[in-house]
C-alpha cells in the first residue's frame, strides 16, 4: 500500500502557502468569520450582516462547505464546537462525533482490518445535523430553514471549481472509480472537475431541502434514514441513526499567560494536548527567544512529544474509558513533564504503547460577532471522500470515522498510525479525534476563536498559533501565515515546513532529530476581538483556500461619535484602518 499521508499531502503543493491568503489581517467592525472552506465564508458572512449571531453563522457556513467541500465535511459526519455565549457568559462544548454502529465489534476489523478505511464498515453514525441543530436550538437567533438556504442555492446553481478542490479530486480519481455514485457527482467523465467548473449537485441540494424541513431528526428517521441503512448494507442501521444523540460537556479549560483556554475535552484530545503543553511552556519566557530559532523549535517540539505520548496511552472517549483529565492537565502532573526536557537532546519516552489512529480531513469555522458570542467548530468525515459511499440519491458522502479507532495495537489506520485499548473499537463509542476548536478569553471574554483541519497536525497548528499571538504579539495573519513544525512522539521524527533555515535543521538534527519536510502542517483559521480598539482581526490561513468574512454594517463613527462596542460605547474612529 503507498503511503497514504505522503499522497494527501501532495496534493498542497500545487496550491501554495499564501495563495488563499493575504500577507495583511482582515478587518471589520461588526465581526469576523474564519474558515478553511473559502468558497462557503460567505453564507456565514451574509447571515453576520443580516444580524444573525455568531453561532447561526458557523451553522449556515457549516452547510455550505458540506457542499463546497464533500471531500472533507458535509452532512454524513460530525463535529465538535465550543462556544461562548454573551448573554449568561458561559461557555459550553457540542460533541456531535460519529458513534459506532450497535453491531460493530473490534474482533471484526481485526480479521478484516481493510474494512475500516473505507467501504461500508467504515461508516460511523452520522452526528452533523443533529449537531447543528442542537447549537440552533440552543443559541440561534435566525429561523433554520433561513440558514440552510445558501448552501441549497449552492448546490443546486452549482459553484465554481478552484484549484483546491480539482487538487483534492485529482488525487483520488483512481479510487473513485470503485464507488460509482461518487465518481458520478464529484468528477467530470472520471476525471477531476476543471477549474472554473460550475458544480451543480442536485441530489445534495433536494437532501438539505428535506433537512431544512425536518430539522435535527432529518437523518435520524425517514427516507435519508432508510436510503443510508441501505447504502451501508446495513453496517449503520436506521436503530443505528435514531438512537443517536449529540452530548453536550463541559470544556476543558487552562490558563497561559494572561489568557484561558476553552477547548474540547474528550472524545478529543486536542483540548487536553493544549493546556497540557501551555503548562509546561509557561514555564519558560518564549518572547525572549528568537522565534523559529533551533533552541525554540527544540523546546516545542519536546513538549509535543511528551503531549502525544499522554495522547496514545490515556486517551479515548471518557463515556467508556476513565480518562485522567484533572491529573494530565494540572500543574503538578506539567511539572513532573518539564523535568524531562533535556536542553541538549530528546525526551526520552517513558512508554512503548503506540501513537493513536486520527481523523486527517477536516473543515474549521471561527466566528465571533458584534453581541460578543464566539463559535470554534470543526467538522470532518475523516479522509478524503470519508468511505467513499455517497447515498445513491441523495448526494450525501458517508465518513469513514470507524478507523480512527484503535482496532490492535500493531495495526495501523489510513495515515500508518496504531492505537492503545484506550480507543477500542466499541458500540455506541466514539473515536478519539485532535480537532481541537478552540476560545481564548481574557478577562471573562472572548478575544480569539481558532482551529484547523488536519489531523494530529492541528493540535500543534493550533498551539504555535495562539503562541504567535500571545507571546510574539503577531497580527492574525502573521500568526498563521508563520512556518510550523510538528512532532506527534509517534513516529519519532519532527515534520518542519520548507522555510526553516539550514542552519535550524543542521542543529536540530544534532540535537538527536530525524527530520522530514511537509508542505503544510494544519490551516489555521483565526478570528480575534481587539477590546481596545473594538475591532475584529482575521487571519486566513493559505495553506488552504482559506477566507475571513469581515462584517462592516455599522457607520464608521466620526470624532464627536460614539459606538456601542461588544457592550460599551467607545469612540472608534481613529481606530478604523483607512
Amino acid at each position: 500500500m503507498k503511503k497514504l499521508l505522503f499522497v494527501f499531502f501532495a496534493l498542497f503543493l500545487a496550491s501554495g502557502l499564501t495563495s488563499a491568503a493575504s500577507f495583511e489581517p482582515v478587518w471589520g467592525r461588526d465581526g469576523m468569520l474564519v474558515t478553511s472552506v473559502g468558497p462557503a465564508a460567505w453564507a456565514g458572512q451574509q447571515v453576520l450582516e443580516n444580524g444573525g449571531n455568531a453561532v447561526d453563522a458557523a451553522i449556515a457556513t457549516a452547510f455550505a462547505a458540506a457542499v463546497a467541500h464533500p471531500f472533507s465535511s458535509g452532512v454524513g459526519g460530525g463535529m465538535f464546537a465550543v462556544v461562548y455565549s454573551a448573554a449568561d457568559g458561559t461557555s459550553t462544548t457540542l460533541d456531535a462525533r460519529e458513534t459506532a454502529p450497535a453491531a460493530a465489534t473490534a474482533e471484526f476489523y481485526t480479521r478484516n482490518p481493510d474494512s475500516i478505511r473505507s467501504g461500508p464498515k467504515s461508516v460511523g453514525v452520522p452526528g452533523m445535523v443533529q449537531g447543528a441543530w442542537a447549537l440552533h436550538q440552543k443559541y440561534g437567533s435566525m429561523p433554520w430553514k433561513d440558514l440552510l438556504e445558501p448552501a441549497i442555492k449552492m448546490a443546486s446553481e452549482g459553484y465554481r471549481v478552484e484549484i483546491w478542490h480539482h487538487n483534492v479530486v485529482r488525487r483520488v480519481e483512481e479510487r473513485l472509480k470503485q464507488h460509482p455514485e461518487t465518481q458520478r457527482i464529484q468528477t467530470v467523465d472520471g476525471k477531476a472537475p476543471p477549474l472554473g467548473w460550475n458544480h451543480v449537485q442536485e441530489d445534495l441540494a433536494e437532501s438539505l431541502r428535506y433537512i431544512q424541513k425536518k430539522g435535527g431528526k432529518a437523518l435520524a428517521v425517514g427516507p435519508i434514514a432508510a436510503k443510508i441503512a441501505k447504502a451501508t448494507d446495513n453496517a449503520v442501521t436506521e436503530l443505528d441513526l435514531a438512537r443517536y444523540e449529540v452530548k453536550w460537556r463541559e470544556p476543558i479549560r487552562g490558563a497561559y499567560r494572561d489568557y484561558e483556554i476553552v477547548s474540547m475535552p474528550p472524545p478529543s484530545s486536542g483540548g487536553i494536548l493544549l493546556v497540557q503543553m501551555f503548562n509546561i511552556l509557561s514555564r519558560h519566557d518564549l518572547s525572549a527567544m528568537n522565534h523559529g530559532s533551533s533552541d525554540y523549535v527544540h523546546l516545542l517540539a519536546s513538549t509535543m512529544k511528551l503531549a502525544f505520548e499522554d495522547r496514545a496511552v490515556n486517551l479515548g472517549d471518557s463515556d467508556f474509558y476513565d480518562v485522567p483529565v484533572e491529573r494530565l492537565t494540572s500543574m503538578e502532573y506539567a511539572d513532573e513533564q518539564a523535568a524531562r526536557f533535556n536542553p541538549n537532546g530528546q525526551v526520552e519516552p517513558r512508554s512503548d504503547a503506540p501513537q493513536s489512529p486520527d481523523d486527517a480531513g477536516t473543515t474549521q469555522i471561527s466566528v465571533m460577532d458584534k453581541y460578543g458570542n464566539a463559535i470554534s467548530l470543526t467538522q470532518t468525515i475523516n479522509t478524503l471522500f470519508g468511505s467513499k459511499i455517497t447515498v445513491p440519491g441523495t448526494g450525501i458522502v458517508l465518513n469513514n470515522e470507524m478507523d480512527d479507532f484503535s482496532i490492535a495495537p500493531e495495526v495501523a489506520n489510513a495515515w500508518e498510525a496504531t492505537g492503545s485499548s484506550a480507543n477500542a473499537v466499541a458500540p455506541g463509542k466514539r473515536p478519539l479525534s485532535s480537532m481541537a476548536p478552540t476560545i481564548v478569553l481574557q478577562d471573562g471574554k472572548p478575544v480569539m476563536a481558532i482551529g484547523s483541519p488536519m489531523g494530529t497536525l492541528i493540535i500543534s497548528a493550533v498551539l504555535q498559533t495562539l503562541i504567535n499571538v500571545i507571546d510574539f504579539d503577531f497580527d492574525a495573519q502573521r500568526a498563521v501565515n508563520a512556518a510550523r513544525f510538528h512532532h506527534q512522539w509517534k513516529p519519532d521524527r519532527l515534520t518542519i515546513e520548507p522555510e526553516f533555515s539550514s542552519d535550524v535543521r543542521e542543529r536540530l538534527e544534532v540535537l538527536g532529530y530525524t527530520l522530514r519536510e511537509f508542505s503544510i502542517i494544519g490551516a489555521a483559521e483565526l478570528a480575534m476581538y481587539d477590546p481596545e480598539a473594538c475591532m475584529f482581526w482575521g487571519g486566513a490561513d493559505g495553506r488552504r483556500d482559506s477566507k475571513a468574512g469581515p462584517v462592516n454594517t455599522s457607520p464608521v463613527a466620526r470624532p464627536s461619535e460614539t459606538v456601542q462596542c461588544m457592550g460599551a460605547s467607545r469612540n472608534t474612529a481613529e481606530t478604523v484602518p483607512d
